[in-house]
């Protein structure tokens, strides 16, 4: 499991910024939790002592999982890549089966956020148009059914 995770600068950046935050902010007020419960006596019993334990393994698993992704992440610059096919960090521009022009960027898959325009690059939108090229139409399969876009354009911002 040790291949490249794809992402942009500000997703390297925010996932590095949670984890400062996890360690110095989150893992010691659980500690601090967890002190005080044992405080009150009885663990057996101690509802706020569990409670403290499971945030606290959340914390843990959380931390070691941004530190596997950080240390695999592989950084790409948008504006560096060019060319006309569509590839991870590419902002594509298509024309939906209905007219509508959607626009989305392909990112990695902590950096997805569908309502600003970010899509992870493994969603099935994104398979389908990696490789493809201005004027290429496109087939995505989704649960609610097929989906058919036009490539308008394939810009790196």
């Amino acid at each position: 499991m040790n291949e490249k995770v794809p992402m942009l600068e500000w997703g390297f950046n925010k996932l590095q910024d949670e984890l400062k935050n996890l360690k110095s902010v989150d893992r010691p007020n659980v500690v601090a939790a967890i002190e005080e419960a044992r405080a009150h006596g009885d663990l057996s019993e101690n509802a706020e002592y569990h409670a403290a334990k499971e945030q606290q393994g959340h914390i843990e698993d959380r931390i070691r999982e941004l530190e596997a992704m950080l240390s695999r992440a592989d950084v790409i610059d948008p504006k560096a890549l060019a060319g006309d096919r569509i590839v991870f960090g590419a902002t594509v521009t298509l024309i939906d089966e209905n007219d509508e022009q959607v626009k989305y960027q392909l990112v990695g898959e902590e950096e997805g956020d569908v309502k600003a325009g970010r899509i992870s690059y493994k969603s099935p939108i994104a398979r389908a148009l990696i490789g493809r090229r201005v004027e290429d139409e496109v087939t995505v399969v989704t649960p609610g059914g097929e989906r058919y876009y036009d490539v308008e354009k394939v810009e790196f911002l």
